[in-house]
């Protein structure tokens, strides 16, 4: 992939995280306007439920169910218009819900806890400090996500609309943000120096799935 396409991928999705949140956040101030609202409402559910649907094995029962989905929107489509406010509602707390299932469940049942899991592709193998901090870790980063679908849920359910969009549109990353900033600080007291934060086993991760570096000789 040359660097003209990567740098044009990394702005389209900059501009999708900046632009999103701002058509969202304007349509739930001007709710009269359903049309639109559900519109922005549905699309990321639908081009997720493609991406998917095409690579579905088989391809054409995934894009069958995909069809299937649309037909089931078209015929509930007055309902989506006058009540889109909900599937924001629904797609805000359902992806802090996943996010805080996907670190809790490693958690449970001896399994080994998704830091962990992130350390030891950083690192390879860690010392027993490392690994005991890598699942307190987890346990933090899934009780913030549970947190955050909770109050996402209360401040749409107990407060005007405004407080709640201006929370879920302007407020998530930033708070996702700072749980980075927040957790790098405390391993820095807590671990000795030259342990990585979890964006480095991220950048791990994604050269160990890129099948051009497989390729590569370690260094």
């Amino acid at each position: 992939m040359s660097h003209a396409v990567r740098v044009a991928r990394w702005l389209g999705l900059g501009l999708l995280l900046l632009g999103y949140p701002v058509l969202a956040h304007y349509t739930l101030m001007n709710v009269q306007n359903g049309q639109l609202g559900a519109i922005v409402a549905v699309a990321p559910v639908f081009v997720v439920g493609l991406i998917f649907a095409w690579k579905s094995s088989p391809r054409w029962l995934g894009l069958s169910l995909f069809l299937l989905a649309g037909v089931g929107a078209a015929a509930g489509w007055t309902l989506l218009k006058n009540h889109f406010g909900v599937l924001y509602w629904l797609q805000d707390a359902g992806m802090q819900c996943v996010l805080f299932m996907t670190f809790g469940r490693t958690l449970l049942g001896g399994r080994k806890p998704l830091c962990t899991h992130f350390a030891e592709m950083a690192h390879g193998v860690i010392t027993p400090q490392h690994a005991h901090y890598a699942r307190q870790v987890t346990w933090a980063w899934s009780g913030f996500f549970g947190l955050m679908a909770t109050a996402s849920t209360l401040l749409f359910f107990l407060t005007p609309l405004t407080v709640w969009s201006v929370f879920a549109n302007f407020l998530t990353l930033p708070l996702i943000a700072l749980m980075f900033v927040v957790e790098f600080g405390v391993r820095t007291m807590v671990l000795p120096r030259g342990n990585s934060h979890i964006l480095d086993a991220l950048r791990v991760w994604k050269n160990q799935s890129n099948p051009v570096n497989k390729t590569q000789p370690a260094e």
